[in-house]
């Protein structure tokens, strides 16, 4: 029973929770012995009475719980599906339906919902440990506690979840580009402008954006490049952010065609990107900016607000402390003149380095 049922009344050997709601509507629930009774009132006794009345009336006692004990687990994921339709971004909504239709639906979907124990879930949670597909195993975990939690409230019965265990699954992190990568992914850009993903390849790696956010960037007086932060839930305003221009940006700034980026098809530049660089993902030019710049000695908040983060564990410094923050354009800028890597005096170990090698002749791409 959730805890904001504080409330109580007893009828027939019976305890019924009961809460005021902010519309000051006394509710009552009650779904144990099958028995479902849910009832309303804006009058404590009336709702009492109207429980009361609700438990003497055998008709209505029977029909009830027969309904709700012939609804499948289809029925339930639906109800489900369409809540999340409407609470999460469409991106996470199509994730859930994928994994719905392609793996609990074929299992499940058919199966009266309040017949699905513990064991049916955890044995086909298990064959995606055995298949190697753990991080899958876990967002099923997740969806099916999701539902599970909707059946067992309706029912007033324990979810078959409880005890449903996986192992533990570790995300792998990725990892910034040596120097020599980024001259060798920079020169096959360079060598390659008629194609998209070039452009944004060169976008991604001196910006630090993420390749969700490359359909929204715009530039504002070729010093700046805005976005719309990806990683925003729904409900939530959309929050643009300023990256400057660097120097390592400002090398290759005359080659790159914002409108080639922005309009990149992301599946080709994951090809692409493959094909280059097998052991790398697209993400990691973004793990190679961050850390380019903080090692580069950037305010580390600086860097939070270029990448979008939130929270940075490295940063010690409040969400309040942030909030009260407001660095000026003049500072932005003054740090971006730090990400000048090349320029680095690494002494004994410094890495062999030398300047991009530009083609013969470039076309003269403008910036748009």
């Amino acid at each position: 029973m959730p805890t904001h049922y504080k409330n109580i009344f007893a009828t027939n050997d019976m305890i019924v929770h009961y809460r005021l709601r902010k519309d000051g509507v006394y509710e009552a629930r009650f779904h144990r012995q099958g028995i479902d009774i849910e009832v309303s009132s804006k009058d404590l006794t009336k709702l009492k009475q109207k429980f009361i009345d609700k438990l003497n009336n055998k008709d209505e006692k029977s029909d009830k719980p027969h309904k709700k004990s012939n609804k499948t687990f289809a029925e339930y994921a639906d109800e489900w599906i369409n809540i999340k339709k409407v609470t999460t971004k469409e991106s996470t909504y199509k994730e859930y339906v994928r994994l719905l239709n392609h793996d609990l639906l074929p299992e499940f979907g058919e199966k009266k919902a309040k017949e699905i124990d513990r064991s049916m879930v955890q044995n086909f949670l298990f064959t995606y440990v055995e298949k190697g597909v753990v991080r899958t195993a876990h967002k099923l975990m997740l969806m099916l506690k999701c539902i599970f939690d909707m059946i067992a409230d309706d029912y007033g019965i324990p979810t078959p979840m409880r005890k449903v265990v996986l192992p533990n699954y570790v995300t792998k992190k990725g990892s910034a580009f040596t120097y020599e990568e980024e001259k060798k992914l920079i020169n096959h850009c360079l060598a390659n402008l008629s194609r998209d993903t070039s452009h944004a390849f060169m976008v991604l790696l001196y910006t630090g954006m993420r390749r969700s956010e490359l359909a929204s960037l715009n530039l504002i007086d070729d010093t700046w490049l805005e976005c719309e932060t990806s990683k925003e839930r729904m409900g939530k305003n959309a929050v643009m952010r300023k990256i400057p221009f660097t120097p390592m940006m400002k090398r290759v700034l005359p080659y790159i065609d914002f409108e080639k980026a922005k309009n990149v098809n992301l599946n080709s530049l994951h090809t692409a990107m493959k094909r280059l660089f097998p052991s790398h993902h697209l993400h990691e030019l973004r793990y190679t900016f961050i850390t380019r710049a903080k090692e580069c000695g950037v305010h580390g908040e600086v860097v939070m607000l270029w990448d979008g983060h939130e929270e940075d564990k490295t940063i010690h410094s409040s969400r309040i402390d942030r909030g009260y923050t407001d660095f000026s354009d003049k500072f932005l800028l003054k740090e971006a003149k730090k990400v000048d890597y090349l320029q680095w005096d690494f002494g004994e170990v410094k890495p062999e380095i030398t300047p991009y090698l530009l083609p013969n002749s470039l076309p003269n791409v403008q910036t748009k």
